[in-house]
Order: structure tokens, then C-alpha cells, then sequence
């Protein structure tokens, strides 16, 4: 009968290892990683409002029943699509030199809560880098800091992958608001 108990008590010993072994490598490592690379842009927005088009670097595409294509909707712009085409700087000056354009849309999408969908590419057009970064994600416009996915690239960023981290830097109304965008590659090919 004690030969069976250790022999029950072994191979249950055995599973635990194995299990516990199994289990926290793959959290462990998740834990642990660190990004291959790391970059920090500021993009700046300035929205068509009927009166700046030489200036204007998006504009509402769609629009509720309720709205039109030049003031955004009520009710958290509920609705909205706007489209852009925005300047990519590496400090917070609009009249920085521009290192590339933020180049996308985003969806008002909820009534109750300011929030808004992205999705977008940072296309480079400088020296220091060539090709795409490519966002998508959800955007809780209220939060401090928002991450969205990194999920993919062309030219120096080839099926990167990661997360970006989004902050309000400046908001003027209705007009003009400049994002703080910190990028974390956590694949680098």
C-alpha cells in the first residue's frame, strides 16, 4: 500500500513540475521582454472648418443626420468620420521640419463616452528613415494615455509590431490638437 502512495505521490509530484515548468516560462518571458526599438513623434491635426482650407490638414468625411461637414456633431461628435493627412515632427513645433505625414481616419464612435476609433500609417519621407508604420486600435480620448496596436510596417519597419503609446499634447477647440505618440517595436526584423 506505501509503494502505491509513493508511487501516486511521484507521478503527482512529476505533473506539478512539468505543469508549473510549462506555465511560467511563456509569463515569465512576456514579463521580461523589452522593446527592440523605441521612438517618440508628435502629429499635429488641424481640422477643415469651413474657413481654414489653406491651412486645414483633415476634414469630416461623414457625418449623422444631425451634422454637417465642417462643425463636428454634438453628443462626443458621435458619427464623425474624418480623414487626415497630418504633419509628422519629432519635437512639439508645428513649424517643426516635417520628418513625414500621419496619414489615416477616425470614427467618433460612441454617444455617451468622447472616444474615437484610429486607424493610420506614419508614411517617412525623410533621411533618417524610409517606409511606414501602420496603427489601429481604440481611442478613449479622456485618458491621459491611450495605447493603440503597432501592426506592421514597410522599408526600415518591415512587420514591426507593437504598441504605441498616445497623449494628448495640445488641444485648441475644435481647430487644432497635437498627439505625443511613443513607440515601442516589440518585433524588429
Amino acid at each position: 500500500m506505501t509503494s502505491k502512495l509513493q508511487i501516486s505521490t511521484l507521478f503527482l509530484a512529476i505533473f506539478l513540475v512539468l505543469l508549473l515548468g510549462c506555465s511560467a516560462s511563456p509569463r515569465k518571458n512576456m514579463r521580461s521582454r523589452r522593446p527592440c526599438k523605441e521612438m517618440v513623434f508628435y502629429f499635429h491635426d488641424i481640422i477643415y472648418n469651413g474657413k481654414n482650407a489653406k491651412n486645414a490638414t483633415s476634414a469630416i468625411v461623414g457625418a449623422p443626420a444631425w451634422g454637417n461637414h465642417t462643425i463636428l456633431a454634438n453628443q462626443n461628435h458621435f458619427g464623425n468620420i474624418v480623414v487626415f493627412d497630418d504633419p509628422i515632427t519629432l519635437d512639439n513645433n508645428l513649424h517643426s521640419p516635417s520628418v513625414g505625414r500621419a496619414q489615416g481616419f477616425y470614427i467618433y464612435d460612441q454617444k455617451d463616452i468622447f472616444t474615437s476609433w484610429l486607424g493610420f500609417s506614419f508614411v517617412f519621407n525623410s533621411t533618417a528613415h524610409k517606409g511606414s508604420i501602420n496603427f489601429a486600435g481604440a481611442d478613449p480620448i479622456m485618458n491621459k494615455t491611450r495605447d493603440i496596436s503597432v501592426i506592421g510596417g514597410t522599408g526600415d519597419f518591415f512587420m514591426t509590431r507593437g504598441v504605441a503609446t498616445i497623449m494628448t499634447d495640445a488641444f485648441e477647440g475644435e481647430v487644432y490638437f497635437r498627439l505625443r505618440i511613443d513607440i515601442k517595436f516589440y518585433e524588429c526584423w
